[in-house]
């Protein structure tokens, strides 16, 4: 069995239709309980938020498990079978655990390095746990997901990221604008790292702030929260008109702002030939790149701050930057628990080998002790510890080089562990007895009062 990951996100999907899939914790409970009801997916978890519904599963066959998500997503989702196939994405076995690591890490964020998809994936194994769709498999996956992603905004500057898209943002517009302390501002959208601007502008000494939302309420908490203003949706064209510094992140569907509007709200305002500086941090854009046709219009887009933003070397220590030093955290985290899962593999097997040995060296001691009763028990002793060191003589060999061999491996071909089995007439239901822990162990793996629950 091996650990499977299905889903949509930004990367693979349009905004419009994530808006269709967003699940609330009940919806995400019945989808990972349709998933468990089918024949070939064992363990469930469900990730959905604004930009993302993931599916985790540990599935018993590939092929299999791969349609009974696509009909529990079709399902539960609302989705048709074309619309998902077009915007799937699908990661098996050591690609679903790197893709996880680097979730938890914020790599495959909107705005790279954010913290708060940890905090989501948290969630997410919470409920998961709470509800009992987890065992002994992708309990301790999820776990050591989140905790390389607190390693990861520990170890390193990825935090700082997403801060400096909004930072590099402002120099830029700085280069235009001049001091940006009385400069008109709006900021489009209350999400995330809508919060992150304005937080940033109001440290920055900017003054006038206003916070433009399709929901009224986001925008008003928003501003209340930095000592802002808020304006209604209705008044966007008006603010943008008259603004000289515009951040937009909406995750609207289409652009919010395009050249006619822009043309016309900055006629109105008596600014047509005025300098005016649109920072977009949305992906997919909000902003139609061709408002820059406009006389005075700049605009800079989330690649165009990212690049400078995740320089794979810092440029004036030489050390990897932040998102590099990531990945390479993520790389060495990935190969450790492969390696441990490899291991785990492979131990039931050396345990059902070493035991088998065992009882050949007894059933030796018991023949001598037959044909030799009066045999004193030290020189008894001493004939046992011989044919121990023997026996264990021969097998060290074939189990050192097995474990070497299945270290970089991991399923047939090279099952190395089927290989020792059919060489030394291994009892399959003596390994299965030794690689199935108690059903109380896994019980204990899915309560989230064990090993912390999901904290770590």
């Amino acid at each position: 069995m091996s650990a499977l990951v299905v889903g949509l996100s930004h990367r693979s999907a349009p905004i419009s239709l994530l808006e269709q899939v967003v699940l609330d914790d009940e919806a995400s409970h019945r989808l990972a309980s349709r998933l468990r009801a089918g024949d070939h997916v064992h363990e469930a978890l469900v990730l959905s938020t604004c930009n993302r519904l993931e599916v985790v599963v540990e599935a018993g066959t590939f092929h299999g498990a791969l349609e009974e998500i696509g009909a529990a997503l079709t399902e539960v989702g609302g989705l048709t079978r074309d619309q998902l196939t077009e915007h799937l994405f699908v990661h098996y076995d050591d690609r679903a655990v790197a893709h996880l690591f680097e979730l938890a890490c914020g790599l495959d964020s909107m705005a790279v390095g954010e913290s708060q998809v940890l905090g989501q994936l948290r969630q997410a194994l919470a409920q998961a746990q709470r509800h009992g769709h987890l065992g002994a498999s992708l309990n301790p996956l999820v776990q050591q997901a989140l905790r390389v992603g607190k390693r990861a905004h520990a170890e390193t500057g990825i935090d700082g990221v997403s801060r400096s898209l909004v930072t590099l943002g402002l120099d830029q517009a700085r280069a235009v604008l001049g001091d940006l302390g009385g400069a008109r501002t709006v900021v489009i959208g209350a999400g995330a790292m809508s919060g992150l601007a304005v937080a940033t502008l109001v440290r920055e000494g900017v003054g006038d702030v206003v916070v433009v939302n399709r929901t009224p309420a986001r925008a008003a908490r928003l501003a209340e929260q930095h000592g802002v203003r808020a304006l209604p949706w209705a008044d966007l064209a008006a603010a943008v008109g008259s603004a000289d510094l515009v951040l937009t992140c909406t995750g609207a569907v289409g652009h919010v702002l395009d050249e006619p509007l822009v043309a016309r709200a900055r006629s109105h305002a008596g600014r047509s030939g005025a300098p005016t500086v649109l920072l977009d941090l949305a992906l997919p854009r909000d902003v139609d790149p061709t408002v820059t046709r406009l006389r005075g219009v700049h605009l800079w887009g989330l690649a165009d701050l990212q690049r400078p933003a995740q320089e794979r070397t810092d440029p004036g220590t030489g050390e990897p930057g932040p998102v590099e030093a990531v990945r390479g955290l993520v790389t060495s985290e990935v190969a450790g628990y492969l390696a441990e899962r490899h291991a785990a593999r492979l131990g039931p097997t050396l345990a059902a080998l070493r035991t088998s040995a065992a009882r050949v060296v007894d059933a030796e001691m018991s023949r001598l002790d037959h044909r030799l009763p009066h045999l004193p028990e030290d020189e008894r002793a001493e004939v046992r510890q011989t044919v121990q060191r023997v026996v264990d003589k021969l097998l060290h060999t074939p189990t050192t080089r097995v474990k070497q061999l299945q270290a970089g491996y991991d399923e047939v071909p090279a099952d190395y562990a089927h290989a020792l089995r059919e060489l030394f007439d291994l009892d399959s239901r003596e390994v299965a007895s030794v690689s199935t822990p108690p059903l109380g162990v896994v019980e204990r793996a899915a309560d989230p009062t064990v090993d912390g629950g999901g904290d770590d």
